[in-house]
């Protein structure tokens, strides 16, 4: 039986797998990941393209723009999304106060009436909206008999 070195397993553990590019959308293709496509007919710069899947490398083929396909990194690029300008700008956003209005019942004046009015002021003016609701009441009454 061949013995395998305790050495050789550690050097394993750290050396890192390089990732590649796909050639097309820009997204990163992992060890064991992917197709490569030898062009044949033309003779390129780059001899051998990665692509992460299929349905990029079909797209390379069709000569579409990686610039116009949404799920891209260069789509992505030109139409700045997920940059750092943006997260500020839409927490920038986000903290804006919304102005206070009025109910459909009351208006705004009215509103801030109420809320700077003292807890004391308010219970003397339910009572005294309350009696007068009893008083009306018994007039009711005393009408109808």
């Amino acid at each position: 039986k061949a013995t395998v070195s305790v050495l050789y397993w550690s050097k394993l553990k750290t050396t890192k797998m390089k990732k590649e590019t796909c050639s097309f959308s820009g997204l990163p293709i992992h060890p064991g990941h992917g197709k490569r496509y030898v062009p044949s007919m033309v003779v390129s710069t780059k001899p051998v393209l990665p692509f992460v899947s299929a349905k990029s490398r079909a797209l390379f083929l069709r000569k579409k723009n990686p610039r116009k396909i949404a799920w891209t990194i260069a789509y992505r690029r030109t139409m700045k999304k997920g940059t750092q300008e943006e997260m500020q700008r839409r927490r920038a956003r986000r903290t804006k106060k919304t102005t206070a209005r009025g109910y459909s019942a009351m208006d705004f004046e009215t509103l801030q009436k109420k809320k700077t009015e003292r807890p004391a002021d308010r219970s003397a003016a339910k009572a005294a909206a309350l009696k007068e609701l009893k008083e009306r009441k018994e007039k009711a009454k005393g009408k109808k008999k």
